[in-house]
């Protein structure tokens, strides 16, 4: 058994089955024991997953140039990151920053213990000041932006029964088992209810929580600026689809995805899709008022990234060429992740460049 592993059958033995959401953090997050916490080597070829950072420069050159019109716009200076993974995407917006002569007070904010000591490596060189926690920043004028992040908070799971809404628990007999019981709170009916959304009998969903005490802090620290939170997931007449009737989590390990969630516990990244249409209702109740949303492939098309891709090309550069054209790529990178921008404080909302082109396609509709 994982370390990991051996927890939760003590913890499920002592006091009964967990909520998967308890089940997903501690897999997840637990200290020395959980995935995030207890690796450095997640992301990459050698890793589990790739991200739009790893895949070249281009995807953080790009977001740059975003991040400082606003900057510009707001007559600002703070750029927060939310979860800064291996640093790779703060240096390469620092260094486009840089040359485009945008000043830049760079925050991380970073729970993970075993993280933050490689970001520091990557950004040796660059003033960087490091968070562990949200409440800790300062009141923030300027931009907050995640890439990656709300997709592996750790969500509840329910299921729909002729009974009701019904919350999945995690026991153990002999191995982790799950049993459908009641829910854990009444804020899992709230949120279908609040989104207008009808479960049918038979159909398990995930429910992020967490995300909306998220939205709530970054809006108790966004004085005035944007919120740009970049994620694979669909708005919700998307996401409850019949063919998505067994919900959206997934293992991943060495670049290999599997349903199967209950084995190598700590040792497996495990996601859960966005619902941008909750985060966007979430974030209007919270004073977040919605500037755009779009896909991952017109947000870097409106910020130029064909004219790069068509440029000449040395022998050096073509891997990284043909690696940045996968993050445009129709269902795949460039049309599964989304682009949501947030406002707060703003007297009248000025064109973004990021939104310039957008698809027509219903998934962009929230």
């Amino acid at each position: 058994m994982t370390p990991a592993e051996t927890l939760l059958k003590r913890l499920i033995k002592a006091e009964g089955p967990v909520t998967f959401r308890d089940f997903m953090e501690i897999a997840l997050y637990y200290p020395e024991v959980g995935y995030y916490a207890s690796r450095t080597d997640q992301i990459g070829e050698k890793g589990d997953y790739y991200t739009s950072s790893s895949l070249g420069p281009l995807f953080g050159k790009m977001l740059a140039r975003q991040i400082a019109e606003m900057l510009d716009e707001l007559d600002a200076e703070t750029i927060v990151e939310m979860g800064a993974g291996n640093g790779t995407l703060a240096r390469d917006i620092l260094t486009e920053l840089s040359l485009i002569n945008t000043r830049a007070n760079y925050i991380i904010v970073e729970k993970s213990r075993a993280l933050t000591p490689l970001q520091q490596e990557t950004l040796a060189g660059f003033d960087v000041t490091w968070h562990d926690s949200l409440p800790s920043l300062p009141s923030v004028k300027g931009v907050i932006f995640s890439n990656e992040l709300v997709d592996a908070f750790p969500v509840h799971v329910v299921e729909m029964t002729e009974n009701g809404l019904k919350e999945v628990y995690i026991g153990w007999a002999e191995g982790f088992t799950e049993v459908l019981n009641a829910p854990s709170t009444p804020a899992l009916a709230d949120y279908f209810d609040n989104l207008a959304v009808h479960l049918p009998i038979g159909f398990r969903a995930e429910v992020n929580l967490e995300a909306l005490s998220w939205l709530e802090t970054i809006a108790s620290r966004l004085e005035s600026g944007y919120l740009i939170t970049i994620d694979y997931g669909y708005p919700s007449h998307e996401l409850y689809q019949d063919y998505r009737r067994h919900g959206t989590l997934m293992a991943y390990e060495g670049h290999r995805a599997a349903e199967d969630l209950y084995t190598r516990v700590g040792q497996r990244d495990l996601t859960a899709h966005v619902n941008f249409s909750a985060l966007a209702a979430w974030g209007e109740g919270a004073g977040l008022t919605v500037a755009g949303f779009t896909d991952q492939a017109h947000f870097l098309m409106s910020l130029g990234i064909l004219e790069i891709l068509s440029g000449k090309t040395s022998p050096g550069e073509i891997k990284a060429r043909l690696n940045a054209k996968s993050l445009l790529l129709p269902g795949g990178m460039g049309e599964i992740f989304k682009v949501l921008i947030q406002h707060k404080g703003l007297a009248s909302l000025p064109p973004l460049s990021g939104l310039k082109h957008r698809p027509q396609r219903t998934s962009c509709r929230l």
